[in-house]
């Protein structure tokens, strides 16, 4: 049982990273669409490209959103808004009036209105006909939902349960009313008309407002009517043959096909066939990641944070995107999917950087299904990303770099608005705003890098970039203890350098690697040859204590490193730029010297571990390089090109580069930079081959 647990622990670190793929498909499930798909992908003036489609059950012809809207625009203009008489007013008013007709003729003598004494009944039923008449019509106030309205435009006027209809030219407003009263009042036949002006006059208040419950209620009912279709299509009626052009009418046709057919006959499906289907592509998706790290970026996959550090981008895009779909006010476009590429390129290789974005975008993709012309466009950018210089150490690259991105969102955001529309008018054109809000978001890659280096432990070309400063404190203690040591570095930083962009490797990090690998010798730096100008201390040393001296400046070095909080990748360098390999120098004088001096051999060699990464291969290469090619007396060309081949090969067959990810062909570009900046080194002229 022991042994047992004994051994899980120990598979648990190499299971974790698959755990964390199980827990990124997981983490998706909850996004997975409940519907299938349709199949067909179309576009407005394009070709049919897939055999002749028939309908497979009958389906109504659904209406353009452009014909809907004015449809209900239409009726938005012709419709004819309720209006209200309060019958409850009219009776107050003609209340009002009969108290106010009382009063003034209580208040008048008798013979000031003989006429209205006489015939007082006949006063008061006349006042009543005329407020009858006028307030039962409707006087209406000055109305803002009416100013610009024809005058032949119709309201509804609502008397209790009943309506009728009335142009709004024939409505009276006070003015109207008082103007009609005026002239009427003459012509009534009455002795003294004049004396029921004042009390009239007065009352011809508006009393006909707007009902908005009613005339949206009504309203409602009228946009009900109006239908989503315009014509149907029969089962087994063809609706494009192959190689048809996509007019306007057969892309409705297919819109309403493919509406009816992903809402009626691919619902009935069952759900855990849908459910199991995004299963097996997204996972599809995550193995063939895990198998291109595992098999092509090692060191990557030995790494369990970088596996969720990747992974991680995957489901924060696929959710973003998502929330974004989700929403009526947000644009899939706007979200800066060149981030993540941005970001890992300044982490490790351009290769990853773009691998990690293809995968992303497949799985947002799958899942979101935001079209293929965003998922085209998202690859291409990706490319751009893949291919540009996003150095952050630098603005303007930066900037460039920006610039170059949305140029593509843009231009080929019009290349298929081309394709599609093939109408300048139809185009959308706020798409282009989003386009340009997605570069400016894409800027937030610059502070990332370095949050993101601290949270997960990666280092960026910002930090190398600092670190590369000659006055950082070790590279300073090593220039005053260890001048001839600082030299060395500095001319091991050039060829690793050249090397590294020679194979498009990280050269910064090898320049910065190169720097520190011997700061170890800071501590005893008399003792290694490029720091003495007088008596030579091994001398008065056995050829034990010379190794074990010389070794100790890889273990004392990654001690102060370590002691300096340097990052993990550069103390890497220290640790393995000698690999196993053995102090030859006084192994040999050892072994010349004491009996049995072989069996001494693990006290001659160094820690280790191997070089696993290209950049560790290409500090282990230049060191070894440089140090040799001081020993030539006389460099020639043919002499350095024999110094590179035996260093390479010597390495090579004492298994030092096994462990790495670097390939033969990548290794004989590096031969062919280390011989011509040696070369250069060494102020020899480059031969060119004769003609």
């Amino acid at each position: 049982m022991k042994k047992f647990l004994q051994l899980i622990a120990e598979r648990i670190p190499n299971y974790a990273r698959y755990l964390v793929a199980v827990a990124a498909l997981l983490a998706l499930t909850p996004l997975f669409p409940t519907n299938a798909t349709f199949k067909y992908r179309f576009g407005m003036g394009q070709t049919w490209l897939y055999d002749d489609l028939v309908a497979n059950f009958d389906f109504a012809i659904l209406k353009t959103n452009d014909e809907l809207t004015k449809e209900k625009a239409d009726m938005e203009r012709e419709f004819s808004p309720y209006y209200e008489i309060n019958l409850d007013t009219i009776k107050q008013l003609k209340k009002q009036f009969e108290e106010n007709f009382n009063s003034q003729l209580s208040r008048s003598s008798r013979s000031q209105f003989p006429d209205v004494v006489r015939n007082t009944e006949g006063y008061l039923s006349y006042g009543y006909r005329v407020l009858d008449k006028l307030l039962s019509k409707g006087i209406l106030k000055q109305d803002t939902l009416l100013e610009n309205r024809d005058k032949e435009f119709v309201i509804n006027i609502l008397r209790g349960n009943t309506s009728e209809k009335q142009t709004i030219q024939n409505l009276l407003t006070p003015e109207k009313a008082r103007s009609w009263l005026s002239d009427s009042l003459p012509f009534s036949r009455l002795g003294e008309p004049e004396f029921l002006l004042p009390l009239i006059e007065p009352l011809l208040i508006p009393n006909l407002t707007y009902n908005a419950e009613k005339t949206h209620a009504f309203k409602q009912q009228e946009l009900d009517k109006i239908t989503s279709a315009r014509g149907m299509v029969k089962s087994g009626e063809l609706i494009v043959p192959k190689g048809g052009i996509i007019t306007q009418g057969v892309h409705q046709k297919l819109l309403s096909y493919r509406e009816q057919y992903e809402s009626d006959y691919l619902s009935s499906r069952k759900f855990y066939l849908i459910f199991i289907g995004y299963c097996l592509l997204t996972t599809l998706i995550l193995t063939l990641f895990l198998f291109y790290l595992r098999y092509h970026a090692t060191v990557v996959f030995k790494k369990l944070r970088w596996i969720i550090f990747l992974i991680g981008w995957m489901i924060l895009y696929t959710y973003l995107m998502y929330a974004i779909k989700a929403s009526d006010v947000l644009h899939p476009y706007m979200v800066p999917f060149c981030i993540a590429p941005i970001v890992i390129k300044n982490f490790y290789r351009r290769e990853l950087a773009f691998i990690t974005h293809v995968v992303t975008i497949l799985t947002v993709g799958l899942i979101t299904a935001p079209g293929y012309e965003f998922i085209f466009l998202q690859l291409l950018t990706g490319l751009v990303v893949t291919f540009s210089r996003f150095d952050t150490r630098y603005w303007g690259n930066f900037f460039q770099s920006i610039f170059y991105i949305v140029s593509v969102y843009v231009l080929g955001y019009l290349g298929f608005s081309f394709v599609e529309e093939s109408d300048l008018q139809n185009m959308q054109w706020g798409v282009y705003i989003w386009l340009m809000l997605n570069g400016f978001l894409t800027l937030l890659a610059y502070p990332l890098i370095p949050l993101l280096g601290n949270l997960f432990g990666f280092t960026s070309n910002i930090t190398l970039a600092e670190l590369s400063d000659l006055d950082h404190p070790l590279l300073k203690e090593l220039s005053l203890k260890a001048p001839g040591t600082l030299q060395h570095s500095l001319q091991v930083a050039n060829l690793a350098e050249a090397a590294a962009k020679a194979i498009r490797a990280q050269d910064l990090l090898v320049k910065v690697g190169a720097l520190y690998h011997d700061i170890g010798k800071t501590l005893k730096p008399h003792y290694f040859i490029e720091n003495q100008s007088g008596a030579n201390p091994h001398d008065q040393l056995s050829f034990l204590e010379s190794a074990r001296i010389i070794i100790e400046h890889v273990t004392e070095g990654v001690k102060m490193a370590q002691q300096k909080k340097l990052p993990k990748i550069i103390i890497d360098f220290i640790k393995t730029h000698h690999g196993t390999t053995t102090v030859e120098y006084f192994y040999r004088l050892h072994s010349q010297n004491t009996e049995g001096g072989t069996s001494d051999r693990p006290q001659f060699l160094y820690p280790g571990p191997r070089p696993r990464t290209r950049e560790e291969v290409i500090l282990m290469l230049a060191d070894s390089l440089e140090a040799t090619s001081k020993t030539l007396k006389n460099p020639t060309n043919e002499n350095i090109d024999e110094l590179v081949e035996r260093i390479v090969t010597d390495k090579v067959t004492h298994g030092q580069l096994q462990d790495s990810d670097m390939t033969f062909g990548e290794l004989e570009m590096c031969k062919i930079s280390f011989k011509a900046t040696l070369k250069s080194i060494h102020h020899l002229r480059i031969e060119y081959p004769k003609t």
